[in-house]
Formats: C-alpha cells, sequence, structure tokens
C-alpha cells in the first residue's frame, strides 16, 4: 500500500487541469450517473464509467459520450477487493485517476413500522456497504494516487437532501448519505496539504427513469410542489454542479456540501 510522503508545498504543486482530466464516476450506467459522465466528457475529460450490474445501460452511457478514451468498468462496491481492482483497473486504463466522482448508491425502500427485522438489518449492511464503505474504500484508493502522482485532484460525493430531513421509508439512505456528507469533510482537511480538494453535493428529488412511476398522478404532483419552482432537477444540473466542483475554480469550495435542491428544503 502506497503511503503519502512529505507534504507539499502549494507552490510546488502543478496547476490542476480544467479539462484533459482522467475521471471515474462510480455507478454510471443511467441516471445521474449517466449525466454525470457525459458532463465530464463534453468538458473533454476522459471518464472510466462504473457499474454494478448494469452492464448493458453502462455500454449505452459509453456509447453516448462524446469524445475519445473512455472506457467501461464493472465492480461491486459492497467487496473491498472488487473496488481494489476497480481502482487499479481505471488507473490503468487511463493512465492515472485525476477526479474520482462518487455517485454509487443503494436506496431501498424499509419503513421501520411494517419492515420485518432480516429485511431491514439486510437493508442496513448493504447501504452501508455500498453507499458509506463503498465510497470511503473508492476514496482512499483515488487519493492515494493522486498523492503518489503530486499533481493535486478532486473528489465529489453525491450526496443527499434526504441526510438533512430524514427519509422516513428509506432511513438507511439517509443516514448513510449524511455520513458521506461528514466523510467529505473529513477528508477535505486531511487532504488538502496534497492538494486534493474534496466536496459532496446534495440534491433533492431528481427525474430518472428509476422514480419515473413516483412523478406520476397525485404523488408526482406534491413530489414537484415541495419546490417553489413546481419541478424536480433534471440530471444534468446536478452534474453541472458536480462538475464546477471539480473545476480549478472550485478549491475554495473544499469541505462544502453543497445543497442543489431547488429551494425544497432550506438547512439553517
Amino acid at each position: 500500500m502506497h503511503q503519502p510522503g512529505p507534504v507539499p508545498d502549494p507552490a510546488d504543486v502543478p496547476p490542476f487541469p480544467a479539462t484533459g482530466r482522467r475521471v471515474l464516476v462510480s455507478g454510471a450506467s443511467r441516471g445521474l450517473g449517466r449525466a454525470l459522465a457525459q458532463a465530464f466528457a463534453a468538458n473533454g475529460d476522459r471518464v472510466a464509467v462504473h457499474y454494478g450490474s448494469r452492464r448493458e445501460e453502462a455500454e449505452e452511457t459509453l456509447a453516448e459520450l462524446p469524445g475519445t478514451g473512455h472506457v467501461l468498468l464493472g465492480a461491486d462496491l459492497a467487496d473491498p477487493a472488487a473496488t481494489a481492482r476497480l481502482a487499479a483497473e481505471a488507473a490503468a486504463a487511463l493512465g492515472g485517476i485525476d477526479v474520482l466522482v462518487n455517485n454509487a448508491a443503494v436506496n431501498t425502500p424499509h419503513p421501520p413500522a411494517t419492515t420485518g427485522y432480516e429485511e431491514w438489518t439486510d437493508a442496513w449492511q448493504r447501504h452501508v456497504a455500498v453507499n458509506l464503505l463503498g465510497t470511503a474504500n473508492l476514496s482512499h484508493l483515488a487519493a492515494h494516487r493522486m498523492i503518489a502522482a503530486g499533481t493535486g485532484g478532486r473528489i465529489v460525493n453525491i450526496g443527499s437532501r434526504g441526510a438533512f430531513r430524514g427519509e422516513p421509508d428509506h432511513p438507511a439512505y439517509g443516514a448513510t448519505k449524511a455520513a458521506v456528507h461528514a466523510l467529505g469533510q473529513s477528508l477535505a482537511v486531511a487532504l488538502a496539504p496534497h492538494g486534493i480538494a474534496v466536496a459532496s453535493v446534495a440534491p433533492g428529488f431528481i427525474e430518472t427513469d428509476r422514480v419515473a412511476h413516483r412523478l406520476a398522478g397525485a404523488g408526482g404532483e406534491a413530489i414537484r410542489a415541495q419546490s417553489p419552482f413546481g419541478r424536480v432537477a433534471a440530471p444534468a444540473e446536478i452534474a453541472a454542479a458536480a462538475l464546477w466542483l471539480a473545476s480549478p475554480a472550485a478549491l475554495w469550495a473544499s469541505g462544502t456540501v453543497l445543497d442543489v435542491n431547488g429551494a425544497s428544503y432550506l438547512r439553517t
């Protein structure tokens, strides 16, 4: 395992590039992950498109990306060994990792009052394994490569509004996303001396194929009414925020949790 060397003088760290970077996006087979991969590819970056089990959809993502040099990689982020292989394969295929976007997550309903204990414990174990530990492990692996390269880097975590307002039917999701926000802030402090900025995006409801059924009918109207704009986010809007946080201009935003929820939930 690589051990970080002496803390570099910031003046000795080369400027972080705005384009042409090596970017690993986890959970990029569809929805927000696909939009994230598209945003970075359109920016002129080369993207490693990660998928857990949806290979065909991930292949569609890869085929739609502008530019060249992109790669498709599969791994179960609940498995630390598979996560290590993913980081190694991404670094080998791209020639390194400049940006990591931690998007992969599970979000299955498990309301406390009606979920059996076995199903409850399974849900918590899976959410923690993927949403929190998968994010932590992949961040560690990417950060060590960034430190070894000596050129700085960016880690952007996709968190959630639910970390603040609660998720009554998905409590493990809300809890693990809150932990991801805290992890990002800890990493921001720890990795800043190496020129690595870490930040999180906390979206509200996003319009994707996975939740299309929830946006239908009266339930959908209620969800859209949560925002004074009367709608939910497009995936590209969240991807744009992540792209900015990964940019050279956003170094001083390291440690932030950026609310991108259309004023549907305001923190004080």
